[in-house]
């Protein structure tokens, strides 16, 4: 197995976002993750209104069993919307997040750039 086939099979059961419909997807309850470390925010940017947990605390401050949550992880059917630069890594953690129990967990396609380019379009 190869990281590509990781990845593939990590998209097989997410119903990725698509960057120009995120905004709809959180005005619908959906709660962005921006997983990127504090040095890529810091260069590339932010995303108003994201929740900020790196990658490597994810699955305890979501999960709702966890001492370790967040006060947002409130039970399995949160619409979890993972994001990171590009949109590889964010798939990878929202497949995990689908592991324990978040079904509804998801990421954006083409992870931040992709948001950036869709509003220099828009």
């Amino acid at each position: 197995m190869t990281i590509n086939d990781l990845l593939l099979n990590a998209r097989e059961n997410l119903e990725r976002v698509d960057a120009a419909d995120l905004p709809a997807e959180l005005a619908n309850g959906g709660l962005l993750v921006d997983i990127r470390p504090t040095a890529q925010r810091a260069t590339e940017g932010e995303y108003p209104g994201a929740l900020v947990l790196e990658r490597n605390v994810l699955e305890w401050r979501l999960d709702p069993a966890s001492d370790a949550r967040i006060p947002e992880a409130v039970d399995h059917d949160v619409r979890w919307i993972v994001l990171c630069s590009e949109g590889y890594s964010s798939s990878l953690a929202a497949a995990t997040l689908q592991q324990l129990g978040l079904h509804r967990a998801t990421d954006v396609i083409g992870g931040y750039q992709a948001i950036l380019a869709a509003q220099s379009v828009g």
